[in-house]
């Protein structure tokens, strides 16, 4: 009886939550995902190499004991044969492609953080199944090793992935560390650390990390600072590139989302958490300073308190023929949006965050 009451009040929670004052210039999701059980958290996109309608939304949920990675078709219905339950908090989820395997095979990834047992966990897709015999552990000897994000970066020259991982509170300097995934020949993956690196203003943490891969940079949100820019390969500089998005967020800096077009042009958002909007700044920087991240416009979304999102321009037939934005929501679901309605707002000039 006990655990039907706490389900009911979890189920009534968010439907108050669904019901919560916004903004009345938000935009509106075209689609929302089937509820998780507990506490959404982060969404990542693995497109089909064949047939793009195939292609499958991964949402972290964040059970202790219970936790989950569900996983959603493109317009949000879960694929109940698919979502992978008993998970002890796992946090944030990423996707790479082409991880290698034995006698020239290769395999997609999606890679999540699993708060609970120190450790970053591999699974295939599109079947989700594990790859790692139980895990990879992170922070190893540290003191403080609870994982958070995780982005997955491929080096364009070898083909080698690597994840990149932060933790629930680390030092300034080495806040992040770097694996690169390898399998042997018996197909298990391993991570070995090739990577420290990371500054932190203090105060909060560092969770939602976001990769460019075309590009070769790394973001993270400093939550109570701004966005932080590095290079994204191992072997080069630690050096920080760039340190934007410092103004005129209400609290958190949460979730971060790149938006690719030709050129190396597009989008980067940041989730504004408290304000339920995002700030939208210019992928690639401004004209002589590939670094000078120019704000575009904040855009208020109907998202509550959003930590994870994600983004692709890729085309799905003529549900999303240019791409797709996602993003979580604190009502235990994950908004989809299509491209075109957020690239509209912006070029209305809306969401001042009025």
């Amino acid at each position: 009886m006990k655990n039907q009451l706490l389900s009911l009040a979890a189920v009534l929670l968010g439907l108050l939550a669904c019901e919560a004052p916004t903004n009345p210039n938000a935009l509106k999701p075209d689609f929302v995902t089937s509820p998780t059980l507990t506490d959404t958290d982060d969404p990542a996109i693995w497109i089909h190499p064949e047939d793009p309608m195939q292609s499958l939304i991964l949402g972290t949920d964040k059970g202790d004991e219970n936790g989950g990675i569900y996983v959603f078709d493109l317009k949000g219905n879960e694929i109940k044969d698919k979502t992978v339950t008993g998970l002890k908090r796992p946090n944030n989820v990423d996707v790479a492609y082409s991880l290698a395997l034995p006698d020239s095979q290769s395999v997609d990834i999606a890679v999540y953080t699993e708060r609970g047992l120190d450790k970053i966990r591999v699974l295939s897709l599109p079947d989700m199944a594990f790859l790692d015999e139980g895990g990879i552990p992170v922070f190893e000897g540290e003191a403080e090793r609870a994982p958070m994000g995780v982005a997955m970066y491929t080096r364009p020259s070898t083909g080698e992935i690597f994840a990149i991982v932060s933790r629930k509170t680390g030092p300034s300097g080495n806040y992040l560390w770097q694996y690169r995934l390898s399998a042997d020949s018996t197909g298990r993956v391993s991570g070995e650390v090739v990577r420290k690196f990371g500054r932190f203003e203090g105060g909060k943490e560092i969770e939602a990390i976001a990769v460019d891969n075309e590009l070769g940079y790394v973001y993270y949100s400093d939550e109570g600072a701004g966005v932080r820019k590095y290079y994204a390969d191992p072997d080069s500089s630690n050096q920080e590139l760039a340190f934007f998005a410092q103004e005129d967020f209400a609290d958190d800096h949460e979730g971060i989302s790149i938006y690719t077009q030709p050129g190396g042009k597009g989008y980067i958002l940041v989730s504004d958490q408290q304000a339920n909007r995002f700030h939208v700044f210019t992928r690639e920087g401004s004209p002589g300073n590939p670094h000078a991240h120019r704000r575009l416009a904040i855009i208020p979304m109907s998202t509550l308190a959003s930590d994870g999102s994600e983004a692709t321009s890729a085309a799905f037939g003529d549900l999303y023929p240019r791409g797709f934005f996602v993003a979580m929501s604190d009502d235990r679901t994950f908004q989809i949006y299509r491209w075109e309605k957020l690239e509209e707002s912006m070029l209305r000039g809306q969401g001042k965050g009025e």
